[in-house]
């Protein structure tokens, strides 16, 4: 029985790999494809003329470590250790002046901006506990994970289907704690403004006329403590967003490595890293047209000759090889269709390469690759037996 045949690109950045510009071509933006406008059709080689037999990586392609990607390794996003208690205020003596009574005045806004300030602080502490235990727990599921993949197991393992189902839980109670800091951070935004006018009110009582030495010397004390209050609510805004930023990117890149770990668990074999924290650059613009393939070896050639041909784990590799040398890179994925056989046989075979294609592309973007990196086509061949879906290196 014929198995997934797949091709290595030797030396994968050698002058050899030019491409030439040929025939229409869409851009997909999702991994659904209905119209058959959205296939449009190269012309180019026989895939017949390819050597498509099941081959081994070649001799110079390096071995892929398995190795558990960086996320799992850490303890949770490196979030601020600060604590932003507000210090005791000065209490005062009546004078029975005036700006004596101003001065009562703002030393109690002073006191409620404090209150609001502690209570700021203590919802910051709460929320950076959460995030880092839950970011703990989605490391450990993860590890967990990671290892029994490591080692072997079946194809959609129902333990580690619960595993994962756990540490997207986590993910969720993560993205809550975020929205709580956002919410968190608009309150701090207020007290900030509410500081910032009070130090404005204490300065500007220093000229008003009916004060007594006493005045003055408390709106001075006044001023300091009002000052003192709005570097610290500064202090907490920044390392409040700071903890923001984290958090947001530490759960972004998790959720990456946490649907790539899914297309993992449903192969049962060991996958890295979201190719999404491999991928830089700009991608495709809207209009790309595809390459002819002329020429071209295959990075990877899928044979469907049977259901469920277990091609991730080669599609995983092939464009993470890529990636590492080229994080800029671009692909085609071409789906391939036998000609023979009549014109009802022809529309049967080029529909369903059409969903095997759907298929990879999902793949491919379940594990982590932008679909504006990727050009989907497909053609017939007469010397193809089996539908076929290959991938090139644009």
């Amino acid at each position: 029985m014929k198995r997934l045949g797949f091709k290595w690109l030797p030396r994968m950045m050698n002058k050899a790999l030019r491409t030439v510009l040929i025939g229409s071509l869409l851009a997909l933006p999702a991994c659904s494809f209905t119209e058959e406008a959205l296939w449009p059709s190269l012309t180019g080689e026989d895939p017949a003329g390819e050597d498509t037999q099941a081959a081994a990586p070649a001799p110079d392609a390096p071995p892929q470590a398995e190795t558990m990607p960086a996320l799992a390794a850490d303890g949770g996003p490196q979030l601020g250790t600060g604590d932003f208690q507000p210090q005791a205020i000065t209490p005062g003596v009546p004078t029975g002046t005036y700006v004596g009574r101003k001065v009562i005045e703002l030393r109690g806004e002073l006191g409620r901006l404090h209150d609001s300030i502690s209570r700021q602080n203590e919802t910051l502490q709460q929320v950076r506990a959460e995030t880092i235990q839950h970011a703990q727990r989605f490391h450990g599921t993860l590890a967990a994970i990671y290892a029994r993949l490591q080692v072997g197991t079946t194809p959609g393992n129902p333990i580690l289907v619960q595993q994962y189902n756990s540490a997207l839980e986590d993910l969720d109670r993560m993205g809550a704690n975020i929205a709580q800091m956002n919410a968190l951070s608009q309150s701090v935004t207020a007290d900030a403004t509410m500081a910032g006018y009070l130090t404005e009110s204490v300065v500007s009582s220093f000229r008003l006329s009916g004060a007594v030495d006493e005045d003055h010397e408390q709106l001075a004390i006044l001023e300091d403590e009002s000052k003192r209050t709005s570097v610290l609510v500064e202090r907490l805004l920044a390392e409040l967003s700071d903890d923001m930023r984290r958090s947001t990117e530490y759960a972004r890149n998790a959720r990456a490595d946490l649907n790539t770990l899914g297309v993992g668990i449903k192969a049962g074999e060991m996958f890295g890293q979201s190719l999404s924290r491999q991928v830089a650059g700009p991608g495709l613009p809207a209009n790309a047209q595809p390459m002819s393939t002329a020429g071209r070896r295959p990075l990877v050639v899928i044979r469907f000759d049977r259901e469920n041909v277990p091609y991730q784990k080669a599609v995983y590799d092939a464009v993470q090889q890529v990636l590492k040398v080229r994080p800029e890179a671009t692909f085609d994925l071409v789906a391939i269709a036998p000609a023979g056989g009549g014109t009802a046989r022809v529309a049967l075979n080029t529909g369903k390469a059409k969903r095997n294609a759907e298929g990879v592309l999902r793949s491919l973007i379940d594990m982590g690759l932008p679909p504006d990196r990727v050009v989907v086509s497909s053609r017939t061949s007469a010397g193809a037996r089996d539908n076929e879906v290959h991938l090139y290196l644009r």
